[in-house]
């Protein structure tokens, strides 16, 4: 999935305007314009469009951490310069305090059946040997479920 496309569906999901989605991105310690999300939510098509790099959803993420848990004492977040499905994976998982049995019931929202030990194989270190890689359609559900569970409030 693309980062663009993530942060599209996180913006509608939770029915961010582009104030909270410049404030998101601050709290991650990124500095961003209206111009710049609105060109981030831009079709890939369009004139106006501008790719978003790993490091700047990377920070949207870490913003969207301190806004729904608070910032930790003492340290800022380190945005990644290279992001994967498992680590857009964590930081929603501890963005939204979910646990794996919550994401177990995301899934089923969509159909889609998932188990708490591969769940749990998402998030390992990836030197773990038990460590799985969160493929692009586990998080293209994982997104589709959480719209349907969040947006529905």
């Amino acid at each position: 999935m693309e980062n663009n496309d993530i942060l599209r569906r996180l913006r509608f999901t939770f029915s961010f305007n582009d104030t909270k989605m410049i404030e998101l991105s601050a709290m991650g310690n990124l500095t961003v314009n209206r111009a710049t999300i609105s060109s981030w939510l831009k079709r890939e098509g369009d004139e106006d469009f501008i790719e978003m790099n790993d490091k700047e959803l990377a920070s949207f993420l870490n913003g969207l951490i301190i806004d729904k848990r608070g910032k930790q004492d003492g340290r800022d977040p380190e945005a990644e310069e290279r992001l994967t499905n498992n680590l857009i994976l964590k930081k929603i998982k501890i963005a939204l305090s979910l646990t794996a049995e919550d994401i177990v019931n995301i899934f089923k929202i969509v159909d889609k059946k998932i188990t708490i030990s591969e769940i749990g194989a998402f998030l390992r270190n990836p030197n773990h040997n038990k460590y799985r890689e969160f493929n692009g359609q586990y998080l293209r559900n994982l997104l589709y479920g959480l719209q349907t569970k969040y947006s529905q409030k």
